[in-house]
């Protein structure tokens, strides 16, 4: 009966997993939902999404802050962030 359970959770579990795409699986935005689409090499190498508008105008999931014309920023760090967006009007993590 544990194993039975066990194996039924795992599958479950799986299941989950590769249902969700890659963008939920990182918490990258979904390019759906943007307007703007492209990214950037941040000073760690790693590939960022550009600022963007929302479709919907809620904050994307993976943004990190709103940009004072009502984009929103994926940045990793604070500095530079939203620079040419007007700066940060508020940060979202």
């Amino acid at each position: 009966m544990k194993y039975a359970a066990l194996f039924l959770l795992a599958t479950l579990t799986c299941q989950t997993l590769f249902a969700q795409t890659p963008a939920q699986v990182n918490n990258q935005p979904v390019e759906a939902q943007l307007i703007e689409h492209g990214s950037y090499t941040n000073k760690d190498g790693n590939s960022v999404h550009s600022p963007a508008h929302s479709k919907s105008g809620q904050a994307p999931r993976g943004a990190t802050a709103k940009c004072r014309d009502g984009s929103y920023s994926f940045s990793q760090h604070h500095r530079g962030t939203c620079s040419r967006h007007g700066g940060v009007s508020e940060w979202l993590s």
